[in-house]
């Protein structure tokens, strides 16, 4: 994956340990705490059905290995672990996201905002593994806003035994939260296991955790 040093020395704890408000949970908690499922929600109408346009599908979603400039946005370096039912972090899991570019635009046939144009400098779907301690990461851009919904990232998380939950992520903070219907439809406390507090890195870069607690054990 492509980053910044800046982005991989963050400390992670002392994040965690200054944001008194923060959603995420660290392993160690949420095998102390039985954190709850993290809520499914819809996969909605774009998962990318043009991943045919790159070369790549990897977890860095701001540079193509095909083309020579990054995409449009403020970059975000998303961070967290997939924890089983019992709190036990899972390797060899495979965790997707895909968002709408700077533009709204989502790679998919089935996005009518054709009005706007799509950045062919973002990804717009990336895929990685979960490693030994359960971890993934990916390099994005924090999610805009369209038309009818907050800024969001949808997560999809699955096994190799065809086990597999679907999720969004939110930015905390957002002044589109409160009008957003699929945000609201959940309740307080499942509002907080998707929603991600954003700090700004020493290189101005965006980092987030956000953990997914899945309902399998392997």
């Amino acid at each position: 994956m492509t980053g910044n040093a800046d982005a991989k020395n963050f400390d992670r704890r002392a994040f965690v340990s200054s944001a008194a408000a923060s959603v995420l949970v660290l392993p160690s908690q949420a095998t102390l705490a039985a954190t709850p499922i993290t809520p499914h929600q819809t996969e909605g109408p774009f998962y990318p059905d043009r991943k045919d346009l790159f070369a790549d599908i990897d977890n860095d979603l701001v540079l193509i290995a095909s083309k020579a400039k990054q995409a449009g946005g403020k970059i975000l370096h998303l961070r967290g672990t997939v924890l089983g039912s019992h709190g036990q972090p899972l390797p060899e899991q495979v965790v997707e996201i895909w968002q709408c570019d700077i533009n709204g635009r989502y790679l998919s046939r089935k996005d009518w905002s054709l009005r706007r144009l799509r950045d062919s400098y973002f990804q717009g779907f990336g895929s990685t593994f979960t490693n030994t301690d359960g971890e993934y990461s990916f390099r994005t851009i924090r999610p805009v806003p369209y038309t009818g919904r907050t800024p969001h990232i949808h997560v999809k998380v699955r096994n190799s035994s065809g086990d597999e939950l679907t999720t969004q992520m939110y930015v905390a903070g957002d002044t589109g939260n409160a009008q957003d219907g699929l945000y609201n439809h959940l309740s307080r406390s499942e509002r907080q296991q998707v929603t991600v507090d954003l700090r700004h890195t020493t290189n101005n870069d965006l980092v987030g955790f956000f953990d997914i607690v899945v309902p399998w054990r392997t």
